[in-house]
């Protein structure tokens, strides 16, 4: 035998190898490495092909802490790992993406199966020990990326920087008033990273790194997933955090909402005003106070006695069609029944929350204090109690819930306050998650209770993972300005694309103090400086997924703003009878974010991705897959007010300094003008007009006050609904189908029982229709599926946007249309 000799440095590097060896151990799911320069574990866990965890903790620690995700609710699927150690790497490698985890240094990094690279971590993570009683033995932790110079990112939730991509940015993350910051971002290059930490985290990107860094953690914990482009990725996160719910068709209405009414007459009133003047009304709101005092905030009982009849009131609003949801929150006044209730188990907090005083006097009186606490969301329990109380409502017919400061409110915030314990550990650890747990708690009770009634939840905060529990967010008590309607559209896009799809603003704004005279005199409905943005926000807020108007210091109703014949009553009747004609275009949209894994508010680049133009667009988007929606976001007819009330303390009703002053005559049947970006990549069509358009270049676009710059993108198949003064009025028996040539397309109608689960189980329909435009011809195709009440019989009416038109009879089987 051969005598082979090693040297010292041979013997070093086999032990060094060895040793190496023995800190790499094949998991079910991925790979555990110790990397012991860095002195922590690192743990690879796919969950799919497409969806990998990457968790590391400090070596003290030899297993994984044991954590339970509040947000992810996907159990990892066996997946097929092609694994290869290569030097000073492990290779893991699925159908869908590679991941390489370096065994010196600890650090990942992620390819497609291409080997083009998609993200790498920049350095180790870093964990340093809380000192602090409440948070001892966890640390704060933090990871940084590496990404392109010029790859743009989308997500954090709802933000008010106005920003679409959210490169050289710097955000404190955790739900508020008006901002609702969510660990998770997407790329251009189309991939997603969820950072699962709950606890206030630090995102910041510059030109050196990306980072997240949260104030308390067992570990670093984060999912990167691959879609291949932003709906992939909303996919991917869809898929990771859970599905979205079905809403029922009459929440895709008009909503009339104010802060607040105040009795039982005024809110029947509303509606009988509304039904007289024939204007569709869905919805109307009830907020807060219809309890009586601060003592009793959230008792979840009409004790106001204005509200006499409260079964009487809600009978009458079905009764004529229409529907009430009503605000409840977070926390208890303490002469209310949940509060004692809550109070005996150790279920409140101690914090101090809104109202601070047991008056109604402002500025609030601190010599009467209200008492107010918020509850323990993140107890099973707590959760068990509140739906126990809130069914008294349930009860009534109530037909969903504003469930309003789910962030919740924290006045005057202490560091101590965060030690608060709760059932899932101190409120700093789990801060982020409480809107996802209180909302959660009153959607899964609802659905445990009957799913004869669909959820629908209004929620003024929104985590990762949220979009499960049939609720939209709106974007909180913003200002009446038109920089803060230019912020909605980024902050709308950016939410959708964390997975979130149901978005929506305040409808003019809910502090427009700057522009009455007085406080709360309503006389803003007659300033043409507020009616102009009112009336802006009004068609913006048609092409949300929720199109409810609300504020304070003047009501919203469209008679407040003149008569019919009037050209602002003109433009907001205008707006909501396009809402309520697009209904089968927004419901079937519905389905296909549910079914699909779609979304309603599309951010350009999510179309359109190959035109770099719009990476960045923060003032246009698509609503659905056909319509290009370019809303007017700067003052046409009068001058722009800057904004005095203070969004974060809310409130602030000394702006006496600032009201609009004098009155002025506006002519708003003059004709103005504004730019539109049409996307490469497409033909597109005016709304409007039909008038032809080639994608890539910037059109300026003539405009009134009734009209919304509005595009359709070629090959499109767009159903038009019949006039309605509700959603359900009339059958879908004979919608026009518009067609718009110039390439291939294809739509499906989605049709159910509109307000019920059924669906879940079979009990819908589905019509696919294809345009051939090389042969002119629209294929309605086989129905599929059934439910009660559908329609055997109907007509479709179909026309192209060069004039042609052709009436058919449908009976379920397919029909071509030759045009």
């Amino acid at each position: 035998m051969r005598k082979v000799k090693v040297g010292i440095t041979g013997i070093f590097l086999l032990i060094s190898g060895l040793l190496m060896a023995q800190n790499v151990n094949r998991t079910p799911q991925g790979v555990k490495v110790n990397v012991a320069e860095g002195n922590f574990n690192a743990e690879v866990i796919f969950y799919s092909p497409s969806i990998v965890r990457i968790v590391k903790y400090p070596s003290v620690k030899d297993q994984m802490p044991d954590k339970e995700s509040l947000s992810v609710t996907l159990v990892p699927e066996q997946t097929k790992i092609d694994f290869k150690e290569q030097g000073d790497d492990v290779r893991l490698k699925t159908s869908d993406m590679i991941v390489t985890l370096n065994k010196t240094d600890g650090t990942v990094r992620f390819t497609d199966t291409k080997n083009n690279e998609l993200l790498a971590e920049k350095g180790t993570p870093s964990f340093y020990p809380n000192k602090g009683k409440a948070d001892k033995g966890t640390y704060k932790v933090r990871q940084a990326f590496m990404l392109e110079k010029e790859e743009a990112i989308y997500g954090l939730g709802i933000l008010q920087n106005g920003k679409m991509s959210q490169r050289n940015q710097r955000k404190y993350l955790m739900p508020g008033n008006v901002e609702d910051g969510i660990t998770f971002f997407q790329s251009v290059k189309g991939y997603g990273l969820f950072w699962d930490n709950y606890s206030p985290t630090n995102f910041a990107d510059d030109e050196n790194e990306t980072s997240f860094e949260s104030e308390v953690g067992d570990c670093t914990d984060y999912y990167f997933m691959y879609g291949g482009d932003a709906d992939g990725v909303v996919a991917q996160m869809r898929t990771l955090t859970g599905q979205v719910p079905m809403f029922p068709l009459w929440t895709y209405g008009y909503w009339q909402s104010k802060e607040r009414y105040k009795s039982q007459n005024e809110v029947l009133g509303v509606l009988n005003k509304y039904r007289e003047l024939q204007i569709p009304l869905d919805g109307i709101v009830q907020d807060w106070q219809y309890w009586g005092s601060n003592y009793l905030w959230n008792a979840m009982e009409f004790l106001d006695g204005n509200y006499y009849n409260p079964q009487q009131m809600l009978d009458e609003i079905h009764a004529k069609n229409a529907h009430m949801i009503i605000t409840i929150w977070s926390s208890f006044g303490p002469q209310t029944k949940p509060y004692k209730e809550l109070n005996e188990k150790g279920l409140l907090f101690n914090f101090r929350t809104w109202p601070l005083a047991g008056t109604d006097t402002w500025p609030p009186r601190e010599d009467y204090l209200s008492g107010v606490r918020v509850y323990d969301a993140y107890s099973p329990v707590a959760r068990d109690i509140y739906w126990k109380h809130l069914t008294r409502l349930y009860d009534l017919g109530m037909d969903g819930w504003w469930m309003d400061s789910t962030e919740p409110d924290h006045l005057d915030a202490k560091p101590e306050d965060f030690d608060t314990p709760t059932y899932l550990g101190s409120f700093r650890k789990v801060r982020s998650a409480y809107p996802l747990m209180a909302v959660g708690g009153v959607y899964d009770h609802q659905r445990a209770t009957t799913s004869d009634k669909r959820v629908f939840i209004l929620t003024r905060s929104g985590f990762a993972g949220q979009q499960r529990y049939g609720c939209n967010v709106w974007s909180g008590d913003i200002v009446s300005t038109w920089e803060s309607l230019r912020k909605q559209i980024p902050a709308g896009l950016n939410f959708t694309l964390t997975g979130n799809p149901n978005f929506n603003s305040d409808i003019g704004g809910f502090f427009l103090g700057h522009y009455n005279k007085g406080w709360n005199d309503g006389s803003a409905t007659k300033n043409p400086s507020y009616q102009e943005l009112y009336v802006r926000w009004v068609q913006f807020g048609a092409f949300n997924p929720m199109m409810r108007s609300h504020g304070t210091e003047a009501p919203r109703e469209i008679y407040q703003f003149g008569k019919k014949g009037e050209p602002i009553y003109d433009a907001i009747e205008k707006a909501i009878r396009l809402r309520y004609s697009l209904l089968p275009y927004i419901y079937s949209t519905s389905w296909q974010v549910t079914n699909k894994q779609s979304s309603f508010m599309r951010a350009l680049m999510m179309d359109f991705a190959d035109d770099k133009k719009v990476w960045d667009m923060n003032d246009e988007y698509m609503f659905g897959k056909s319509i290009l929606v370019a809303p007017i976001v700067e003052a046409q007819y009068t001058p722009e007010v800057a904004a005095t009330a203070s969004e974060e303390t809310g409130w602030d009703r000394d702006d006496n300094k600032n009201k609009s002053k004098g009155s002025m005559t506006v002519d708003f049947t003059t004709k103005k003008t504004a730019k539109v970006y049409l996307p490469a990549g497409t033909v597109w069509y005016d709304f409007w007009t039909n008038e032809k358009y080639d994608g890539g270049q910037e059109i300026s676009r003539e405009t009134t006050i009734d009209m919304i710059p509005l595009y359709v993108r070629a090959g499109s198949i767009v159903p038009i609904g019949p006039d309605v003064q509700y959603a359900t009025e009339k059958n879908w028996d004979n919608l026009e189908l518009k067609v718009y040539a110039g390439a291939n397309g294809s739509f499906t109608l989605y049709e159910d029982e509109f307000d019920n689960y059924n669906y879940e189980s079979g009990a819908y329909t589905e019509i696919p229709m294809t345009w051939n435009n090389a042969s002119r011809t629209l294929t309605i195709g086989a129905r599929k599926g059934k439910y009660n009440g559908m329609l055997e019989k109907r007509q479709f009416t179909v026309k192209t946007v060069d004039g042609n038109s052709k009436t058919v009879t449908y009976t379920g089987k397919k029909v071509t249309v030759k045009l």
